[in-house]
C-alpha cells in the first residue's frame, strides 16, 4: 500500500513538470501581439497608423484588450488547475506518511507485546482490583490430572500477571452467582438475609435458591424474598432404590442427586462459568463475597487448585490466630461449606457424579489428583444447623465453636502469588521442617519454650497422629489418608498462642490411602 501511494506521488509530480513545460513552450511560439509581420518578414509593433490594432491574415482586425483579457484567464484557469493537482499530491503524500507511520507503530507494538509476554513469568501475580473486575467467561484452563504437563503448565503461570494483566483478564466482569442449597429448614431465612445484607451487588451476585424435598413452609421462607433471589425446584422428588443395608442413608442419595441437578441447572441452564455452593444452614461473613471474587483469578490460573472454600475444619477460636483475618492457607483436604467450582471442574466431574456421599467421593484420589483447595485461617462460614442427615456429627464437639470472621479484609487489594505451588511449597517446606521440633509434653506444659514459634510435632502412623490431634484438640479423621486441613501431611494450627505443624517425617511424598 505504501509503495502504491509513493509511485502516485511521483506521477503527480511528473504531470506537474510536464504541464508547466507544454504552457511555456505553448507561449513561447505564440505570435507577438500587434502587426504580423508581411512578405519582408517585419516585426509587428503596436503603433504607426493602426493604432492598438493587429492585423491577422487579411484584413482581420483582432481587439487588442479583449486578447490581453482572455490570456489572462487562460493563466489564471491554469494556475487553478494547477494548484489542485499540487493539493491532490500533497494529500497523496500527507496520507502515505501516515500509513508508514502506522505500520512502524503496529511493528513496534508487536515487538513489545513479543517482549512481553516473554516477561510474564518474571512478574508477581496480583488479584483483581475491585468488584467490577474478574476474569471474561471464555477464557478458561483445562484441570487434567497434575503431572509433569501440568507442573510445566503451571510454571507458565507461576509470578504470571501483575495487577493490570490480571484485571485485564477480569473484564467484562465475571458473574459468581451463589448456589444455596435448600430442603425443608425455614431457618433458611437466617442464611439468605445476610447473603443479601453482604452482598455488594445482585447483578454480579445473583442467588440461586435450589429447594429439594418440596416442604412448603421453606417455600414460603424463599419465596418471600421476591426478585432478591431466583428460586428453582428439584422436580424428582421420589425414593431413590438402594440396596437395604442403605436404606437409613436415604437422605444422602437425595442429597447427591439434588447436587447434581441444581449445579447442571446453574452450569448448562444459566450458562455460568463459576458458582459458589453454600446449604441452607451456612451463616456468611461481612468479607465472604470480597474472598470469592479475590481468588476467582487464582483458581483460574492455578492447575494444582480445584476448588476454594470459605471453611476452616480447625477453625475454633483455640486454633486460629485472630489477628491473621487475611491469612489463607492451601489444602489436600476437600473442606466443602462454602466452595466455588468452575464449569470446566463441573464437566470433569459431573459424569461420574456419584449416587451419595458426594463429599467423600470427591476426596478420593481419583477425583482429587493431587489438587489442592485455599482455605482462609479464620472461617468465612459458620454452619448453625445441628438438624440433618448426619444427625449433627461433629456439630456438638467441633462445628458450633468454630469462629466466624468479623473483620472485613479487602482481599481484592492484596497480592496472592505466594498462594501458586511453586511459591507456597518452597516456603512452606522451609517454614515447617525448620520449625525446631518438640514433644508434645513441652507444648503441653510450654515452661521450657520461648516465643509465638512455629513448633513442630512429629507422627509417624496413623495411630500416632491420631493420639497427638486429639490431644492438641484438631479433628482427628482421616480421608483417603488426608487430615483435615493437611497439606502435604502437614496440619498448622495455634496451640496455646503457638503456632504447631503437626508433620510426617522430612521428606514425606504422599498420603496412604489405608489410613482412612
Amino acid at each position: 500500500m505504501v509503495r502504491k501511494k509513493g509511485s502516485l506521488i511521483l506521477c503527480g509530480a511528473f504531470l506537474f513538470v510536464a504541464w508547466n513545460a507544454l504552457l511555456l513552450l505553448y507561449l513561447w511560439g505564440r505570435p507577438p501581439m500587434g502587426r504580423l509581420g508581411g512578405e519582408g518578414g517585419g516585426g509587428a509593433e503596436p503603433g504607426g497608423n493602426e493604432e492598438w490594432g493587429l492585423i491577422r491574415g487579411k484584413g482581420s482586425r483582432i481587439d487588442l484588450a479583449g486578447e490581453v483579457i482572455r490570456l489572462a484567464e487562460e493563466v489564471e484557469l491554469q494556475l487553478e488547475t494547477q494548484k489542485k493537482l499540487l493539493k491532490q499530491i500533497e494529500s497523496h503524500r500527507r496520507a502515505a506518511w501516515s500509513k508508514r507511520k502506522d505500520v512502524g507503530k503496529r511493528d513496534k507494538e508487536a515487538v513489545t507485546k513479543k517482549h512481553h509476554v516473554q516477561s510474564l513469568a518474571l512478574q508477581p501475580l496480583d488479584p483483581l482490583l475491585d468488584h467490577a473486575d474478574s476474569e471474561p467467561q471464555h477464557s478458561v484452563k483445562s484441570f487434567a490430572a497434575v503431572g509433569p504437563d501440568a507442573r510445566r503448565r503451571q510454571a507458565t503461570v507461576t509470578e504470571t500477571g501483575t495487577r493490570d494483566q490480571l484485571s485485564a483478564l477480569a473484564r467484562p466482569p465475571v458473574i459468581i452467582p451463589i448456589l444455596v442449597i435448600a430442603c425443608d429448614r425455614v431457618t433458611v431465612k437466617r442464611s439468605l438475609d445476610r447473603l443479601i445484607q453482604y452482598r455488594p451487588s445482585q447483578e454480579l451476585y445473583p442467588i440461586i435458591v435450589s429447594q429439594d424435598c418440596g416442604h412448603a413452609e421453606t417455600a414460603g421462607v424463599i419465596a418471600s424474598y421476591g426478585a432478591q433471589v431466583t428460586h428453582i425446584r428439584q422436580p424428582d422428588l421420589s425414593d431413590i432404590r438402594v440396596r437395604p443395608e442403605h436404606r437409613k442413608f436415604q437422605g444422602y442419595y437425595k442429597i447427591a442427586r439434588h447436587y447434581r441437578w441444581a449445579l447442571n441447572q446453574v452450569f448448562n441452564t444459566f450458562a455460568q462459568s463459576t458458582v459458589v455452593i453454600v446449604e441452607d444452614d451456612l451463616e456468611v461473613a461481612p468479607d465472604f463475597f470480597e474472598y470469592f471474587r479475590a481468588m476467582y483469578p487464582i483458581l483460574r490460573s492455578d492447575p494444582t487448585l480445584w476448588c476454594v472454600s470459605a471453611w476452616n475444619d480447625n477453625g475454633r477460636d483455640a486454633l486460629v490466630d485472630p489477628s491473621k483475618t487475611a491469612l489463607l492457607h492451601r489444602t489436600d483436604f476437600f473442606p466443602g461449606l462454602g466452595w466455588m467450582l468452575l464449569k470446566e471442574m463441573w464437566d470433569e466431574l459431573e459424569p461420574k457424579w456419584p449416587s451419595a456421599f458426594w463429599d467423600d467421593w470427591m476426596r478420593l484420589p481419583e477425583q482429587r489428583k493431587d489438587r489442592s483447595c485455599v482455605r482462609p485461617e479464620i472461617s468465612r462460614t459458620i454452619t448453625f444447623g445441628r438438624k440433618g442427615v448426619s444427625l449433627g456429627q461433629f456439630f456438638d464437639q467441633y462445628l458450633r465453636y468454630i469462629r466466624l470472621n468479623t473483620e472485613f479484609v479487602p482481599f481484592t487489594k492484596q497480592n496472592f502469588s505466594h498462594l501458586l505451588k511453586d511459591n507456597y511449597d518452597e516456603k512452606f517446606i522451609k517454614d515447617v521442617y525448620g520449625a525446631p521440633p518438640v514433644k508434645i509434653e513441652e507444648l503441653q506444659q510450654g515452661g521450657a519454650l520461648r516465643g509465638p514459634g512455629p513448633y513442630r510435632v512429629k507422627y509417624s502412623s496413623r495411630d500416632s497422629f491420631k493420639v497427638l490431634a486429639r490431644n492438641l484438640g484438631v479433628m482427628d479423621d482421616l480421608k483417603s489418608g488426608v487430615p483435615r486441613t493437611g497439606y502435604r501431611g502437614v496440619v498448622a494450627f495455634l496451640h496455646r498462642g503457638r503456632r504447631v505443624f503437626l508433620a510426617p517425617p522430612e521428606g514425606w511424598t504422599r498420603y496412604d490411602v489405608s489410613w482412612s
